[in-house]
């Protein structure tokens, strides 16, 4: 394995008293894709944006964030750790041309005269695939189609090369065609810098074409972390195994089936686990104790149950349909 390049220990968010994400724990090693998914409500888009220092105003943290040893991450942010966010046009200034707010991220960085930051940024548009990158480099925002301008967010966070690029839900807002080639962009910039990257999403499919390790979250909680390989095709929390269900490449020729319920709301967390309600695994511990990470076959599982979990390839549905309603 790779050495840690960002240390997540402890991490605990809360707004007004409630805690949204709990005592969460991992690393981040060099060079590696980490995906981290699980439901709206889970936790994904706060704990990113608490790796790059930027927790919404109000709210109250605590644990260890490092970064190469540093837990300044408001001075590491664009150097040494960069969000490519789910809305690029949101992102974007609208009033700016694209390459000038690139050329202003290279600027706030690197020591290099306007002509050498604006050399950098068309280039960096160009590793990306725009096309005619020094005119489109004069083009604003909304000239810019939605797969261009989640490219050039991309460009905007590979050109200072850093050590950790954070990427939250990047293809939310465009077609799958789109979604796989921007993905396949952000493998490629983020190989060309060496950079670790990680992937907040939804897609399951995705983490199973692009990711090195898996973070499921639920509850603003650890569910379970290991090998991504591992993860998906031998979940050892019900919860990851509930997610796959849902998946068309396990229904076989049969209704594909979402799992039921909703996750409880921070506010409101039941005693034990917070996903017994929703569990057909559950049983009486499971409704009085919360279960705390434990190693299971090499990866991390927060489960009482976790020999029960079937096999995605044989019951999953089966083990879904038993689910209460």
């Amino acid at each position: 394995m790779s050495d840690v390049v960002l240390s997540v220990r402890d991490l605990r968010i809360a707004f007004d008293g409630v805690a949204a994400v709990r005592g969460l724990s991992f690393d981040v090693y060099e060079r590696e894709v980490l995906a981290v998914v699980g439901e709206s409500g889970a936790g994904k888009s706060l704990t990113a944006r608490a790796l790059l220092g930027m927790v919404p105003r109000g709210a109250t943290t605590s644990g260890q964030i490092r970064l190469r040893g540093s837990d300044d991450l408001a001075a590491l942010r664009g150097r040494r750790i960069a969000l490519v966010p789910q809305d690029a046009l949101s992102a974007l200034s609208p009033v700016h041309a694209v390459g000038d707010q690139l050329a202003a991220a290279v600027r706030s960085v690197q020591r290099v005269s306007r002509r050498q930051a604006r050399a950098l940024a068309v280039a960096a548009l160009d590793r990306v695939g725009i096309p005619d990158a020094g005119r489109r480099a004069r083009a604003y925002p909304h000239e810019f189609s939605g797969g261009m301008r989640q490219r050039a967010v991309i460009a905007m966070a590979m050109v200072n090369e850093p050590d950790v690029v954070v990427a939250d839900e990047p293809t939310t807002a465009l077609d799958t065609e789109r979604q796989e080639q921007v993905l396949r962009v952000l493998a490629e910039q983020r190989e060309a810098v060496g950079a670790a990257l990680v992937l907040v999403t939804h897609d399951m499919d995705a983490v199973r074409a692009h990711a090195d390790r898996a973070l499921v979250l639920y509850a603003g909680r650890l569910s379970e972390l290991g090998p991504a390989p591992d993860v998906l095709e031998r979940p050892r929390a019900p919860y990851t195994a509930s997610l796959l269900a849902s998946l068309p490449r396990y229904a076989r020729g049969r209704r594909l089936l979402a799992l039921p319920g909703s996750p409880p709301a921070p506010g409101a967390l039941p005693a034990g686990c917070a996903f017994a309600a929703r569990c057909p695994l559950a049983a009486g511990r499971c409704h009085t104790e919360e279960p705390e990470p434990a190693d299971v076959d090499g990866r991390l599982v927060a489960c009482h149950r976790t020999d029960d979990v079937p096999h995605p390839a044989t019951d999953l549905f089966d083990f879904q349909e038993k689910q209460p309603a």
